[in-house]
């Protein structure tokens, strides 16, 4: 099993998109840079595992997981002109580009940042962090992907900090209990 990153925008087709699809799978189509082609024509195998990844968002981020279900085939975007990832020198008879199709795993309690990505050292070395990167199809090493899948599950650096300071908050809001009072007593009044 191999691992890879594909990203997405997430106004193209988000990770909720592929949630609402018929058996929450689609196709990956408009790839149109061929090292990325290569990928997935020559790479991405079934049952491999990929991040799903929102670029050009607010912020850019990991968002879950997919499983590729069907290898690389021709895409047939490319010779549809009324397609945006239309291709006038691509053909049935010379396809060109290709895609795959993948089925949704799942998508992560809250998105893992490109920046915290940045700042965690065991991701030295990961493609989508190295400078001037654009593969819309990237590798993944098992180590990294471990990390990654690792940090969904854990609270993000905003969340650690904004639950630190709710915690010292109610620390220095407490209130000091005074003990109670003694009601006084009633002395009954003697009867002469």
């Amino acid at each position: 099993m191999n691992y890879w990153l594909l990203k997405n925008e997430p106004e193209c087709f988000s990770i909720q998109d592929l949630a609402a699809a018929a058996n929450q799978t689609t196709f990956w189509d408009g790839v149109r840079n061929y090292q990325a082609r290569n990928y997935l024509r020559d790479s991405l195998k079934r049952g491999d595992r990929v991040f799903y990844y929102h670029s050009n968002a607010e912020p850019s981020s990991i968002v879950g997981t997919a499983t590729v279900v069907r290898e690389g085939y021709p895409d047939h975007t490319a010779w549809d002109p009324k397609s945006d990832h239309f291709d006038p020198a691509a053909s049935p008879e010379n396809p060109i580009w290709q895609m795959v199709d993948i089925k949704l795993e799942q998508i992560f309690d809250r998105p893992i940042p490109l920046e915290e990505l940045r700042a965690v050292k065991e991701l030295d070395g990961l493609e989508l962090l190295r400078r001037g990167s654009r593969l819309s199809v990237q590798p993944v090493s098992a180590a990294h992907f471990a990390v990654i899948l690792r940090l969904a599950q854990q609270p993000g650096p905003a969340d650690a900090k904004e639950a630190k300071a709710e915690k010292k908050v109610v620390k220095t809001t407490a209130v000091k209990k005074e003990p109670a009072k003694k009601a006084p007593i009633k002395k009954s009044a003697k009867k002469k």
